[in-house]
């Protein structure tokens, strides 16, 4: 890599490479390196030894060495030199005068090599060397310790100094009381030091053994390292501990030979990264499918509890009970259900990221146990779904026929007891023989009373009919008590016909008997026949009055109200036969005063006195204007259902639209490329945001809802929404806008493991968008093959064949856009294969085709060799020793390429 150094005689130093990229890193720490050089003479010299220490290092593979930096490097010979040995190449011919000129051309010799691997060196001349700048000087040194010693270090993804830093950090993790963070104070204690060698040599160190003595420990890292590791004793222990920041390129230079000295080992560290790195791959994977088998149970297990629950129909005899039964039903929709549509559309996303991640990482797909798949799943949902969406009706029906039944069951019930309370006595009346004995006047009376008893039984007909209709009605609809309802309705038919069979019998005898009595009051008759109809027409006109009545709309009420204003309306005429009838009476009483007659005043044809025609008569008019305020009442409770009703609609039909909105804006964002996957995904969260916000309004039509149920409302004119159409809409909202966030998750993830750029991915968007001619979010295989000829695919029916089966593995005939994508960047991705690992053990193990389990302990960590150990089949080949494990059939079995 090409670099440019550039070292001014101010405070201020740039490093750039070829490309024009800048690191402001860099030039940091030079600027900070140059003030403190001017402002500590300490460091100076622990560099001056450092560099001396270093440059000997190479320069005595040519039989010398240099004494003094800055006077050895003048003539630009031994810099010349140095450079050879450590590049491996040849220089120019130097020139061997002794003149200025001579060793500034020597020096410029020196740094054209120098430019001519990739470093420029700018603001520093062959001048400033010859004339002795030490500045300069070290400089120029450290320039190429970076380039031919430090810059080629890389681990991970790091490389230059990170990558040396991480290297420390990751040798000396697994001991106690190192902590390296930087190249100054983490190493003067010594430990750091010592934790290096012991790390790749501890036959050379025991650390443990170590004490809390820094100078101590120092020189004896540094004396074993010069003794054992050819490292040469760059640094001074006691420089190192006395002053408060050592210098960090002097402590990088010295470092940088501890790793190129044990570089041999770093393979065998690489090894095991990309081992460590595929294991936990693959114990990731295998934990988020345990979370999702986990998951799936027991939200399947939640839906076989509650489905059943939703299908079983049997209905309740009270409506307290139904009542009951539609407030857990209210509760199951408020409380229940949301947290399984939430884990429903988590277990979604969740399998759809698991999938993502095992196509990255070239791991066959994920197959859920049986019955446990997002199909299956969906499946079952849409059962509880079904069951769900017949039960509130059910629930209303059934609380609408038991509020009929009870109105019912209340008529039925003043009814009977009025008949009852007029039945009552009339057998023991009828079966009398009273006649035998009487004149003949009290025959005819008799025979007038009976007649009237007659008329009375004939308007009492009606009611026994209204009785046994009003029992029919409750057998058809099922009344829980429809037992005593016929047991009582028998009974009042039974006696009606033995009261017929009487009242035939009696009217027989008492026309026999009539021949023999010849004397009727005609007055008293009159009265009977006239007074029997109008108290009947007044105890009619008192049921009326009292009868309950059940309305659902304003309308119907009016109705009412109009009908008992028209009864009001025959009050005057009514009355008119009340004084008629009460007139009679008064006859008779005028009659008797006049012709002085002895008999009784009483009736002998009618048991209906004056009195009790004037009682009901007042009864009557108590009842009119009690009527009139229930009916008002009741006027007023349906024009505050039209004000629920008209609530519930304008909130409704704000909301409804609303949804809708919102669901076109998530799927044109689906469509659209506005911007990179992050301004989509910063988009999508925004709407995500905005929907949670307006989520009160949901709640508060729920309340609305809520009160209209409560206030036995059962239609509104005003709306085509109702209640479950805003929440079926409102829970696809939810769902729609998680999957589509997930959807632009799954594309980020594979954008950053296949390292596509956003206009790549921009690019597969507007392919896909134009092929998508339907714009359902998948192109279908003729659409597909057509966009694979216009990027200039030259497609057979084999290999056609052979990338659906690639894109469309379970034969949908669709291609998603995620499938898409991940077809697009399989072949130029850089990812792990089964060779790579086999070829990673193989390096663990020595070139052995088998590995033992002690030597997967010593290159790995304890939990990863423990699961390599477990699921390593044993080796069986040739050269097998006991406790061999195969671990090339262990590699393939973790991409779906063999089974253990």
């Amino acid at each position: 890599m090409s670099q440019v150094i550039q070292i001014t005689s101010t405070s201020t130093s740039t490093v750039q490479y070829s490309n024009g990229y800048e690191q402001d890193e860099y030039m940091m720490q030079e600027e900070e390196w140059d003030r403190d050089l001017l402002l500590d003479p300490a460091w100076e010299k622990q560099q001056r030894k450092t560099f001396t220490a270093w440059c000997n290092s190479h320069l005595r593979k040519a039989g010398t060495q240099i004494e003094n930096i800055e006077e050895d490097f003048r003539n630009g010979l031994k810099l010349m030199l140095l450079l050879e040995v450590i590049s491996g190449e040849r220089l120019p011919k130097p020139d061997r005068g002794k003149m200025r000129f001579h060793k500034i051309a020597n020096v410029n010799k020196a740094l054209d090599f120098i430019t001519s691997k990739g470093v420029k060196l700018v603001s520093i001349g062959a001048e400033e060397i010859v004339d002795g700048n030490v500045k300069m000087t070290l400089g120029m040194i450290w320039t190429i310790i970076l380039r031919f010693a430090i810059q080629d270090i890389s681990v991970e993804e790091t490389s230059a100094k990170e990558g040396l830093l991480l290297w420390c950090q990751r040798k000396t993790a697994p001991y106690r009381n190192v902590n390296v963070q930087n190249f100054h104070v983490s190493w003067k204690d010594g430990l750091a030091f010592s934790a290096l060698i012991h790390r790749h040599r501890p036959d050379l160190l025991d650390f443990h053994s170590l004490k809390d003595d820094p100078l101590g420990n120092l020189n004896l890292a540094l004396e074993i390292a010069e003794k054992h590791l050819d490292i040469p004793k760059m640094l001074d222990a006691e420089d190192i501990v006395n002053t408060p920041k050592p210098d960090e390129r002097a402590i990088m230079t010295y470092v940088s030979c501890f790793y190129h000295a044990f570089a041999g080992a770093e393979q065998a560290e690489t090894a095991a990264n990309r081992i460590c790195k595929v294991l936990g791959v693959n114990q990731e994977n295998e934990k988020l499918m345990e979370e999702y088998e986990k998951l799936a149970s027991e939200l399947l297990e939640w839906i076989r509890r509650t489905t059943p629950w939703l299908e079983n129909r049997t209905p309740e005899k009270t409506m307290a009970a139904m009542q009951a039964k539609l407030e857990d039903f209210r509760d199951y929709r408020r409380l229940h259900k949301p947290p399984k549509v939430q884990e429903k559309c988590q277990l979604e996303i969740n399998f759809n990221t698991l999938q993502t991640k095992l196509r990255i990482s070239n791991r066959p797909a994920f197959m859920p146990s049986e019955g446990k798949m997002v199909s299956d799943i969906a499946s079952a949902w849409q059962g509880l779904e079904q069951a769900e969406k017949g039960y509130e009706e059910w629930l209303l029906n059934e609380i609408r026929r038991l509020e009929r039944l009870d109105h019912l069951a209340e008529k039925f019930r003043q009814k009977a007891i009025t008949h009852e309370t007029w039945a009552q006595g009339k057998e023991q009346i009828l079966s009398q023989k009273d006649y035998e004995s009487a004149t003949l006047t009290e025959v005819r009376a008799l025979l007038r009373k009976h007649e009237a008893f007659e008329s009375d039984l004939a308007a009492h007909q009606d009611r026994v009919e209204q009785i046994a209709a009003i029992a029919q009605e409750l057998n058809e609809l099922d009344y829980h008590a429809v037992a005593a309802v016929n047991e009582r309705c028998q009974k009042i038919c039974d006696l009606w016909d033995q009261l017929g069979t009487l009242t035939q019998k009696r009217r027989e005898a008492l026309e026999r008997t009539e021949k023999l009595l010849e004397t009727i009051d005609q007055l008293f008759l009159e009265f009977a026949k006239r007074a029997a109809p109008f108290n009947n027409w007044m105890e009619g006109a008192m049921e009326d009055l009292q009868d309950m009545f059940i309305v659902h709309s304003i309308e119907e009420i009016q109705n009412l109200i109009s009908a008992h204003e028209q009864f009001k309306s025959t009050l005057p005429e009514a009355d008119g036969e009340r004084q008629a009838i009460l007139g009679i009476h008064s006859e008779v009483q005028k009659i008797s005063q006049s012709y002085g007659l002895k008999t009784s005043l009483s009736n002998p044809y009618s048991t209906i006195s004056p009195e009790e025609v004037l009682a009901k008569w007042d009864k009557v008019k108590q009842l009119v204007p009690q009527r009139d305020s229930s009916l008002q009442e009741e006027l007023a409770r349906q024009h505050a259902n039209e004000r629920l009703r008209r609530q519930f609609a304008s909130q409704a039909n704000l909301i409804g639209p609303w949804i809708q909105t919102r669901m076109e804006e998530i799927g044109r964002s689906a469509v659209e490329m506005n911007g990179t996957l992050e301004d989509q995904m910063t988009q999508l969260k925004q709407y995500e945001h905005v929907i949670v916000n307006y989520k009160p309004n949901i709640d508060h039509l729920e309340g609305d809802h809520q009160l209209i149920q409560e206030s036995l409302i059962f239609d509104n004119k005003h709306t085509n929404y109702t209640m479950e159409h805003i929440r079926v809409g409102w829970e696809l909202l939810l769902t729609t806008i998680a999957r589509t966030i997930n959807e632009i998750e799954t594309q980020i993830l594979t954008r950053d493991a296949k390292g596509i750029s956003q206009e790549q991915m921009n690019e597969f968007r507007s392919s896909f968008n134009h092929f998508d001619r339907k714009k359902k979010g998948g192109m279908e295989t003729d659409e597909f093959r057509a966009c694979l000829i216009s990027m200039g695919y030259d497609l057979g029916e084999v290999e056609f064949a052979r990338i659906m089966s690639l894109v469309d593995p379970n034969g949908t005939g669709v291609v998603s856009f995620q499938s898409f994508i991940d077809f697009m960047t399989r072949e130029t991705g850089d990812s792990d294969t089964a060779e790579q690992v086999v070829a990673s053990f193989r390096i663990l193990a020595g070139d052995k085709p088998y590995i033992l389990a002690e030597e997967l302990r010593r290159e790995l960590p304890v939990d990863q060799a423990e699961y390599c150990i477990s699921r390593m089949p044993a080796y069986r080949g040739p050269g097998a020793v006991p406790g061999a494990l195969d671990y090339t059939s262990f590699s393939t079995a973790l991409y779906g390429e063999s089974d253990l």
